[in-house]
């Protein structure tokens, strides 16, 4: 029987809709976007109608999009671009300790170019305080990247708050919202954002294609060079079929959100958590209970270590945040930031429903984890 999918967190399938967008661009209308005859017009027709579609649900204008290869691109584009077109201004730049490697890996790089990077701790639910940010921003800090909302256990940061201070302070703000986009609404102008990261596999699109917000007016150096693509910022030439699948996965996501489809998971998503309430026991919730993702439930079970639950469960694909290197357990650096004891970090399942998630699937999942967790407790 084919696993349960609880891992919508790591990565989504691609829906049929999108699939449909995409595969005339694979087949009957190839042409490069650059070139001036019938095939490159329909492709460039293509790109504008899938950045326009992007634009909608982010609530900005189609300009202040470019298409990229991903959520990692998008971050490395935005932090080292940024940084770089601003150093002038300063080179402190501020972000918070349980951020996404593709945030904390460019940043680490930027200090080794002699800027200076602040990681501000979270509370014991995830949660960045914006008083914290407000008093780490300096006369030298150009750049603030907080995420929207945390992959492993859904918090969702206060970003309206953060972006009043940072626009007081004439300082610009980053966030990676891989995680929220398609799941909540993510509008630039309610979040006060300067740049946003999108990526596309987590919102029912292909791995390989993303996009990124930039603020009209916002300074950002090319990450890649070459010809004139994406109004200079990146070159290459364009990602047709992916980049009109990523448009229309976004107006689906617009669409179903607007139609209720967070208000559905996230009951469905509390049917689980009660049911491995009341069948397991022993049953910690990790993260915020309200302000998070309506997918997303990180819960730790007393006295059983979540990677050892999830190697006896091949019924249920689902995730853990730490790892195993060289035969040594590592605890996730959210959870670690976050306060978490060893044993309830490293008891922790990640469980992130999603668009194709059923009830059906919450009760025969929740009554095989509670299963395994009795028997492992038992033994």
């Amino acid at each position: 029987m084919t696993p349960i999918y609880l891992d919508y967190n790591a990565t989504t399938p691609v829906d049929p809709a999108v699939v449909d967008e995409l595969l005339p661009f694979l087949t009957t209308h190839f042409g490069n976007p650059s070139s001036n005859h019938p095939y490159g017009r329909t492709g460039k027709e293509a790109v504008e109608l899938a950045r326009g579609r992007v634009a909608a649900a982010l609530g900005c204008t189609p300009g202040e999009v470019i298409f990229t290869s991903g959520g990692t691109e998008s971050d490395n584009q935005a932090l080292i671009g940024t940084a770089f077109a601003n150093r002038e201004r300063g080179n402190h730049i501020i972000t918070s300790a349980v951020e996404h490697p593709a945030v904390l890996k460019p940043l680490r790089w930027l200090e080794e170019q002699g800027f200076a990077v602040t990681y501000l701790p979270v509370d014991g639910a995830g949660m960045v305080d914006p008083d914290q940010v407000r008093r780490a921003i300096t006369a030298q800090t150009i750049l603030v990247s907080i995420m929207h909302a945390n992959n492993e256990v859904g918090s969702i940061q206060p970003l309206s708050e953060i972006s009043t201070i940072t626009r007081e302070r004439g300082v610009l703000l980053h966030s990676d919202a891989a995680q929220s986009v398609g799941k909540v609404p993510t509008l630039v102008a309610q979040l006060g954002v300067d740049l946003l990261t999108v990526a596309g596999h987590k919102l029912y699109a292909p791995k390989g294609v993303g996009a990124l917000y930039i603020r009209n007016g916002v300074r950002v150096a090319p990450y890649l060079h070459g010809a004139g693509h994406e109004g200079g910022l990146r070159a290459g030439t364009e990602n047709v079929p992916y980049m009109a699948a990523l448009g229309k996965a976004m107006q689906l996501a617009a669409e179903r959100i607007a139609a209720g489809e967070p208000v559905k998971i996230a009951t469905l998503r509390d049917r689980l958590h009660a049911q491995l309430q009341e069948l397991a026991g022993g049953v910690a919730l990790n993260g915020p209970e309200k302000e998070r993702l309506p997918n997303t439930l990180n819960v730790s079970f007393e006295g059983v270590v979540g990677a050892d639950l999830l190697a006896r469960l091949p019924e249920i694909a689902a995730s853990t945040g730490s790892a195993c290197h060289d035969g040594k357990a590592e605890l996730s650096g959210v959870l670690k930031a976050m306060g978490l004891s060893r044993a309830q970090g490293f008891g922790a399942v990640r469980l992130s429903l999603g668009r194709l998630s059923t009830a059906e699937e919450m009760d025969r999942a929740a009554a095989l984890i509670a299963a395994k967790v009795k028997e492992i407790r038992a033994s």
